[in-house]
Parts: structure tokens; C-alpha cells; sequence
């Protein structure tokens, strides 16, 4: 091991199955790097099939005594997991940082984030609350139950290798479910660390397990077949939200997508367009561009579309970029070599296209194989080019100009995606009719910031559906129950 934390328990390198950390029989395992430098920093065992029915069947031997507990027993566990990752903060974004890549501050923003899910579904356990319905009849009574859906299998990527697991696994325990999470091959060293605590904070073995693996599809595959498993939460690319919802067709399974994105982040001419630069670096550059609500295409309208530009620009110049760990690093390292590649193909699509790249727009020292990206801002970007259509998950940002109202929002909408949109103006009138006609399932109004605990996160179209976060959050880990009884 190549990490050092306070807490040296936080590093693991086995998955977490049964309530301990199991080796592999044979020893198989991968390398975890560190996409700053391309450091090994950590050797993790390498689970395959059998492991992953091992995890299930650990899961569903605990789920009676689980789901039996009252909602106030299981609040007072989580509330301890909770405060076991506040109090270990530091050593949880350091782990973060060295596996992901993104800035120390950053990442400890992350932790924070996620613990929050914690504390908000510990409440929520409390208060899974049925109905009574009036009878049909005089001699009928009829009441709705709540009750847990059982085994969940979570697969959560590598771009919040903290939050998008406790976003899942928070709800799930707080509705008495017990759960499989597959972490990124990429970060798995952020879902160990937080199974620790989950250990220590009195979560009893078999409710929370967490399978390491690089082979994905493999492991996907039991996870989706197995009759034991009632739902799948994954987070990641539209594509393989499709394969494995057809996977879990054969069991009809249960099942909450939250899939890529195409976000759209709108200027009027009458916006505070100082107030649109701040949200548009937010929106745009955090974790270097890595994540599904990040604005992906500006569209600016025409008369102050010179004004955004060089204000943009501007800013991104003072964003330093380099390694999470140092002091300053707004922007961190790309999380691999085939993130940069995919960024550079479509940096040179637009630039051949007709589009202007006002700053940035390569590696950040070209000589060299650095997974390190220069912010970048094109300018003079058309529909025709492929950042338009495609997620760049990049520290890119085309912008695009257009005229009114109407016009903007058919660019809009012209995505399969649906999951997240932002637009900056003053007048209410349009604020309320744009807001209203556009396709996501979220939109930032005068803000490039969304993403909160209280609120449902979630999108529409082709980005997935079910919510996550909010009152509507355990929902999806729970099935309606109706009793008809005759008196």
C-alpha cells in the first residue's frame, strides 16, 4: 500500500462480504492508479462470480433481521455511520484524491455530501409512513403498508466514488434493505473505506456489502440474474443503464437509473452575466468536468453572447490545474488515458467544424502522456458538431449562440438526455415558461449548483428515471403493500 491516513483501518484491500474482508482464493487482484501520476497506490482482490453470490446470499441472510428492526433502531446505526465519516473527513477525501483525482478540497466537499444522504435517510427512516383509504364497501376497510423491497445490488461509478454510494445505500438500510454495492474498478478504495465505518458504527454484517471487481460485465451479470436481488440502483452511461435493464427484465426486477446527461446552460441577454460566469465555472469545472450535471452546452444569446465569452475565459485563466494534493488545484487530472482521448477527438472535431478555441483546448504539458486537461472554451460551436450530441465529461465548454426564446429552446431540448438543464436571465415571464418547457428532470435557474440532499436528483428521456436524495428517495426502496379487510 502506497496511502498513509490517520486511520491506517480505512485502507483495505479485500471486499467487504459477510460483515469482513475476505481474500481471493488464488490471490487474483488489479491495481488501483493514481490518474495524477499513474502511481499504483493500492492491490485489490479481484472478486469474480463466485464472490458476488457469496455477497447476495450474505445480503439476503441478513435481511430478516434487518428489515425487523424498527425505523428508530435503524436511524440510530446510521446516524453513528454518519458521524464516524465526519469525524474521519480528512483521511476519507485523502483516499478520494490519491484514487480519483479530483482536488483535496474538492473531494472533502464529496465526503460531506455524501454523509449528508446519511443523516438525511436516518430521519426518513422514521417516517415510512402508509394509508388508510376509505372502503369501497361499509364492511371494508383498506390500508396501504410500506415494506422493504429485500436484496438491492448497487453499481456506482468512479466520478463520486463516495457520495454515489451513500446516495444509494442510505435510502436502501433506512427502508430495511440490505445491499451489494459494486464500486468502479477505477475507485474502490473510497467504498471499502466507508464499509469500515459502516462496521464500526454497529451495521451488522451481511447488510452492507461492497464487491471489488474489474470485471464488470461478469459481475453486472449476477447481479441482474439472480432471483435474490429485487433491485438494481446503477449509476453510470446510458449504454449500460440499456444492458443491464435488459438483464434484469428476466426477473423483473425493480430498478432506478440515473444515466448520462447533455446539460444545457442558457444566457439571456437580460441575465447578471457576472453571476452567469460564476455558475457556468461551477457548473462546468468541477471535478474537471467529470460529472452528469455538468453543463455541456452554452448557449448564449446574441448580444451578450462576446461579453460571455471573454468573461469566461477570464476566468478559467485563474483556475490552476495539477496534482488534488497540492494547495490551489481548482482542476484535477482526467480519470484516464481514454477520458483525455475522447476529450481531444472532440476538441479537434469542433476546431475542424469551424469552431474557435478561445483557450485551452490540450493536454496541459502535450509532450507528455499527463491525464492533466487544460479548461478550455470554444467559441462559434453549431449543431453540427459532436459536442453538441455527445457527453463531453471534460473540462470543455462550447458555446453556442442563438436569438430567441423559442429558437433556444428547441436546442435545448434536441438531446435524448434529459437529466439536468440551467439557464440565467431576470424576466419572471420567461423564467416560468422556460423552466416549464424544458425536457430534465432538473433545472438550475440562475444558479450552476443543484445537487443537494433535500431535493429528488433524477432525470427524464434517456437519462434514466427514479429519484434520488429528498422524501422521494426511499421511495424506490420500497413496494406498496394493500390490505383489504372485511369487518
Amino acid at each position: 500500500m502506497k496511502l498513509k491516513v490517520n486511520n491506517p483501518r480505512l485502507i483495505q484491500s479485500n471486499p467487504y462480504i459477510g460483515g469482513k474482508f475476505l481474500g481471493i482464493n488464488g490471490g487474483d487482484s488489479f491495481l488501483v492508479h493514481n490518474p495524477f501520476d499513474n502511481e499504483a497506490i493500492a492491490e485489490v482482490g479481484n472478486c469474480g462470480t463466485k464472490e458476488a453470490e457469496l455477497a447476495i446470499k450474505a445480503a439476503n441472510d441478513a435481511l430478516d433481521t434487518w428489515k425487523s428492526l424498527t425505523g428508530i433502531e435503524r436511524s440510530t446505526i446510521l446516524h453513528r455511520w454518519y458521524e464516524l465519516i465526519l469525524r474521519n473527513e480528512d483521511d476519507l477525501a485523502r483516499i478520494l484524491t490519491l484514487e480519483q483525482g479530483k482536488p483535496f478540497e474538492e473531494a472533502k466537499g464529496e465526503i460531506r455530501y455524501g454523509a449528508s444522504f446519511i443523516e438525511w435517510f436516518a430521519e426518513e427512516a422514521k417516517r415510512v409512513y402508509g394509508d388508510t383509504i376509505p372502503g369501497h364497501q361499509q364492511n371494508k376497510r383498506i390500508i396501504v403498508l410500506k415494506q422493504p423491497v429485500g436484496v438491492v445490488a448497487a453499481i456506482t461509478p468512479w466520478n463520486f466514488p463516495n457520495a454515489m454510494i451513500t446516495r444509494k445505500v442510505a435510502p436502501a438500510l433506512a427502508a430495511g434493505c440490505t445491499i451489494v454495492v459494486k464500486p468502479s474498478e477505477l475507485t474502490p478504495l473510497s467504498a471499502l473505506a466507508i464499509a469500515v465505518l459502516a462496521d464500526e458504527a454497529g451495521i451488522p454484517p451481511g447488510v452492507l456489502n461492497v464487491v471489488t471487481t474489474d470485471r464488470a460485465a461478469e459481475v453486472g451479470k449476477v447481479l441482474t440474474s439472480s432471483a435474490l436481488v429485487k433491485k438494481i440502483s446503477f449509476t453510470g452511461s446510458t449504454p449500460v443503464g440499456k444492458l443491464l435493464l435488459e438483464q434484469c427484465a428476466q426477473t423483473v426486477k425493480k430498478a432506478s437509473m440515473e444515466l448520462g446527461g447533455n446539460a444545457p446552460f442558457i444566457v439571456f441577454d437580460d441575465a447578471d452575466i457576472d453571476a452567469a460566469i460564476e455558475g457556468a465555472v461551477a457548473s462546468k469545472y468541477r471535478n474537471a468536468g467529470q460529472t452528469c450535471v455538468c453543463a455541456n452546452r452554452f448557449f448564449v444569446q446574441q448580444g451578450v453572447y462576446d461579453e460571455f465569452s471573454h468573461k469566461l475565459v477570464e476566468a478559467i485563466k485563474k483556475l490552476k490545474v495539477g496534482n488534488g494534493m497540492e494547495a490551489g488545484v481548482a482542476i484535477g487530472p482526467l480519470i484516464e488515458e481514454k477520458a483525455v482521448k475522447l476529450v481531444e477527438d472532440l476538441v479537434k472535431d469542433a476546431g475542424e467544424k469551424g469552431g474557435e478555441i478561445m483557450y485551452g483546448g490540450k493536454r496541459l504539458d502535450a509532450s507528455t502522456d499527463s491525464l492533466l486537461y487544460e479548461p478550455t472554451v470554444i467559441t462559434k460551436a453549431t449543431s453540427g458538431m459532436k459536442v453538441f450530441s455527445q457527453e463531453i465529461f471534460g473540462p470543455v465548454a462550447p458555446i453556442f449562440s442563438f436569438e430567441t426564446e423559442e429558437e433556444v429552446i428547441q436546442l435545448a431540448n434536441d438531446t435524448t438526455a434529459g437529466l439536468a438543464a440551467y439557464f440565467y436571465g431576470s424576466n419572471h415571464s420567461r423564467i416560468w415558461k422556460v423552466a416549464e418547457a424544458l425536457e430534465y428532470g432538473m433545472v438550475g435557474i440562475n444558479t450552476g449548483m443543484i445537487s443537494t440532499t433535500v431535493a429528488p436528483f433524477g432525470g427524464v428521456k434517456e437519462s434514466g428515471y427514479g429519484r434520488e436524495g429528498s422524501k422521494y428517495g426511499i421511495e424506490d426502496y420500497l413496494n406498496i403493500k394493500y390490505l383489504c379487510w372485511e369487518i
